[in-house]
Parts: structure tokens; C-alpha cells; sequence
């Protein structure tokens, strides 16, 4: 992403200070690097995914797009994204039987054109993989979150944007280790940074 482009407004203002554009990529693939996951990780997309799933006042509701979950390794529990904002109408869960089927099913959610985001946990995402769903996203005009181990930090990738997320009693700690347009950074506590835009 340039840096000239206008970035999704995370709903934390301290992280999206820290970001290219003034918030999450666009039309682009985002890495979560996680020790486990419930570091944090939906919380901190929420806001977001919100904003994508509700109409834009100016055009046709049915012109929103969907949020698919691909592979999650937890049932979303729709009472908790009912909070958050989200219309449980434009959520979409897709379950692979394999998990080479994971790639596939995003890639295609991705390019399709109708998805305003698309998460995804896959096993192994190598760097060709990484640049498919960075092409897909792209081509699309999506947002592609993919969920990733710890280990995986000293792989490259193809994301515009890479962050490892980690709790601990202290809080919330989220490094920007990729940033296509801006520096890496290191923040403390930012999930208490939420401004109900």
C-alpha cells in the first residue's frame, strides 16, 4: 500500500497513528502473529469490521459486503459481534474439510469482489501463498486478515502489514513488525485505546 492511500480506521487512535495511510490496509493482506489465540486479536479487529458491515448511508445497502471467516478454530459467537456492531446478516462462516482448501476458499472470497474482509487461519502460509492473497485482496478490493503462529515471524511475506500480538498481565502489546508506507512500532496496551467512532 502507499502511502498516499486512506487506510480503514481501526478504531484505536493510537494504532492508527502508527499506520500507513492513518489506518488497516486496504484491498490488502494483513498478518496476525499470535503466541495463542484470545490475545486480543478479534477485539482489536472489531471495530473495523463493524464499519465494513453496515451500509453506507450513500449507496445500496445490498452493495455491502460480506465478512467471511475461513477455517476459524472457534464458532464465533454471535451475541458478542451482535455488540460490537456487526450485522449478523454479512457474516459468512466457511469450514474446509482440508486445509488445503483453506487458501483456495480465501483467494477465492478475495477476487471475488463481494467480501469487505476475509479472515483466515491457515497452517502454513508460504510466501507464494502470502502473495496470492495479496494479489486476490488487490484485485477484489478486500481486506484479507490472516491469522498466524508466533514461529512464522521469521518468514517473509507478502502482507502490507505484519503484527505480532501479545497479552500479559500488564495488557496488550502489539508490535508492527511490516509496515508498507510507515516505520515498525511497538505499543503498549492499545485495546484500551477503542474510540466508538
Amino acid at each position: 500500500m502507499a502511502s498516499g492511500l486512506q487506510g480503514l480506521p481501526s478504531g484505536y487512535p493510537g494504532l492508527d497513528r502508527h499506520l500507513a495511510g492513518g489506518g488497516w490496509p486496504q484491498h490488502a493482506l494483513t498478518e496476525i502473529l499470535l503466541e495463542h489465540y484470545g490475545a486480543g486479536e478479534l477485539k482489536l479487529l472489531m471495530p473495523a469490521l463493524a464499519r465494513l458491515s453496515q451500509p453506507d448511508r450513500d449507496h445500496d445497502p445490498e452493495s455491502t459486503g460480506w465478512l467471511a471467516w475461513i477455517a476459524p478454530p472457534f464458532q464465533p459467537y454471535p451475541p458478542a459481534l451482535v455488540q460490537w456492531g456487526i450485522d449478523l446478516c454479512r457474516v459468512l462462516i466457511v469450514r474446509p474439510r482440508e486445509e488445503s482448501e483453506i487458501l483456495w476458499a480465501a483467494e477465492q472470497a478475495l477476487s471475488s469482489g463481494n467480501c469487505a474482509a476475509v479472515l483466515l487461519w491457515p497452517g502454513v502460509l508460504s510466501v507464494a501463498a502470502s502473495r496470492r492473497l495479496q494479489l486476490a485482496a488487490e484485485k477484489g478490493g478486500s481486506w484479507a486478515i490472516a491469522f498466524r503462529p508466533l514461529s512464522a515471524r521469521s518468514q517473509s511475506s507478502a502482507a502490507a502489514l505484519r503484527i505480532l500480538l501479545s497479552a500479559s498481565r500488564e495488557g496488550t502489546e502489539l508490535h508492527i513488525l511490516k509496515n508498507r508506507g510507515s516505520r515498525p512500532a511497538t505499543l503498549r496496551n492499545v485495546l484500551r485505546d477503542y474510540a466508538d467512532a
